[in-house]
């Protein structure tokens, strides 16, 4: 729990706080969030720096963003950090007053031409500023942090190309690849799993659990080609590769916006590690929910040379997702799991340069569609399916006959400066000064729905609709490290 604001039991100092300030202020009483600032103040990286004019030049605009991102949040928000704002600014400048004045103070101390009298007045009057001064930066530490609290859980401005609303509102931007194969239960990439014992679910029930696989034989041949496939192809677009760590700082990956959208009491997607201190003094830990956060952070707290951007990076590494909840049809299989192979694409930009490089992002995903022959559809997504960090997000749904749907195979998004403020990402950009960079990500390739997709689409079926074998696309032979038969039968056939 967080104690008591200092500002109920301390003077104001100098300068007065208005009415509203102390309202704002006395709203420090209420308990902390799990992810509270107090909590993330551990972290070695610069309080973020939030462009609070833009939140409150207009709050009308900041409240219907709010609405249309389908946030939790209390009606009254954008008011209570407008007066979280006024708050914070008073305190400040109640503070300066009290420095200035014990600045006069020992001025008058060093004054050689005044008497013992005076001097002996003079430091009564400093140690009091002194008591003073520390005093009112306990209200302004106070009024600072309940502002960030209220800042930190805003999201992001939508694109004015976004589609306002809830999924079906979706706008298909192109479709490409192959005529859609019918939809059947025949091709269930479990049904083919199963064939062939290339997943092991009750050893995944006695290591871990549900959603946990094991892959064996050719579909952990596949997840390896997959990766390099998509790493291949990244690099070859002259993104950098890295093989980021996949546990961080949960700092961190608040700092990117990871937040839970149903608010604290909401299901938890982040794993967190359970530290063996127990206090603050030690960083928070969780695993990586993916690549981008660590890729993120490898560039928190620089000042990078606006001639280096746009800085490109691809990451390969495990992802880990909670997914709380029930989950339907999606718990079979592979399509929704807690650990998986992702190879992540991620830039940082000049603020002028990000909406291009997310037409270049995209285009690099479409290619390793196409390659795979995959039947696709590309969407950009309306708001309520936006993350808090993303202004614009297009996805790209590959058929699934199996499943006899659409299934999420990538995901793009401009997050604009918001984890760049988060974070302390910043370029300098000649006579403009400092300015924070853009970043955006991009799932080269999420393994599990690749497989998915490639499994139901590649399937082969006797006339009685027995499963037969595998068709794969030829782009991956080159990154497939072993045998392709499977007892003495032709398994994979490469098309």
């Amino acid at each position: 729990m967080r104690g008591t604001c200092s500002l109920c039991s301390v003077s104001a100092g100098p300068r007065s706080l208005t009415p509203a300030a102390l309202t704002a202020l006395r709203a420090c009483r209420r308990p902390a969030r799990a992810l509270s600032t107090s909590a993330r103040a551990s972290a070695p990286l610069a309080k973020p720096r939030i462009d609070y004019a833009r939140f409150l030049s207009d709050p009308d605009a900041t409240a219907r963003n709010i609405a249309q991102r389908a946030l939790p949040l209390a009606a009254d928000h954008v008011e209570q950090l407008r007066a979280a704002r006024e708050a914070q600014l008073a305190a400040e400048h109640a503070l300066n007053d009290a420095r200035a004045a014990q600045g006069v103070a020992s001025a008058v101390l060093k004054d050689k031409g005044k008497s013992k009298e005076e001097k002996q007045v003079a430091i009564a009057h400093a140690k009091v500023l002194k008591e003073e001064v520390l005093k009112l930066e306990t209200v302004y530490a106070d009024a600072e942090r309940a502002l960030l609290d209220l800042a930190l859980v805003l999201p992001n401005f939508s694109h004015p190309a976004t589609p306002v609303g809830a999924e079906e509102n979706a706008t298909l931007l192109e479709s490409f690849g192959p005529e859609l194969l019918p939809a059947s239960e025949a091709r269930d990439h479990v049904r083919v799993t199963e064939t062939y014992g290339w997943l092991d679910p009750a050893a995944s029930a006695t290591a871990t659990g549900s959603s946990w696989p094991f892959l064996l034989g050719a579909a952990a041949q596949l997840e390896h080609a997959l990766s390099g496939y998509a790493l291949s192809t990244a690099i070859r677009h002259g993104y950098t590769p890295v093989s980021p760590p996949e546990v961080i700082s949960a700092d961190v990956a608040w700092r990117c916006g990871f937040q839970p959208r149903d608010g604290d009491n909401g299901p938890r997607q982040t794993y967190f590690l359970e530290s063996e201190h127990g206090d603050h003094a030690h960083k928070q830990l969780c695993l990586a929910g993916t690549a981008e956060i660590p890729l993120a952070a490898m560039n928190a707290g620089r000042t990078l040379a606006r001639a280096s951007l746009p800085v490109r990076y691809v990451g390969v590494g495990r992802a880990f997702r909670a997914e709380a909840g029930a989950r339907g049809a999606d718990t079979r299989g592979l399509y929704r799991v807690h650990q998986f192979t992702k190879v992540e694409l991620f830039a940082i930009t000049a603020a002028e340069e990000s909406d291009g490089v997310m037409e270049e992002i995209r285009a690099i995903q479409k290619e390793i569609a196409l390659g795979l022959g995959l039947s696709v559809r590309v969407l950009d997504m309306p708001t309520a399916e936006l993350g808090a960090s993303a202004s614009r997000k297009y996805d790209m749904e590959a058929w699934m006959p199996g499943r006899g749907k659409w299934g999420e195979i990538t995901s793009t998004s401009n997050c604009t400066d918001y984890q760049a403020r988060r974070l302390g990402i910043r370029y300098r950009d000649g006579e403009s000064g400092l300015r924070f960079a853009h970043t955006l990500n991009g799932t080269g390739a999420a393994i599990p729905r690749l497989i998915v997709a490639l499994l139901e689409n590649g399937v082969r079926l006797s006339a009685e609709g027995e499963v037969e074998g595998v068709d794969l696309p030829a782009v991956l032979r080159e990154f497939w490290l072993g045998p392709e038969k499977d007892g003495d039968g032709e398994v994979i056939r490469w098309v």
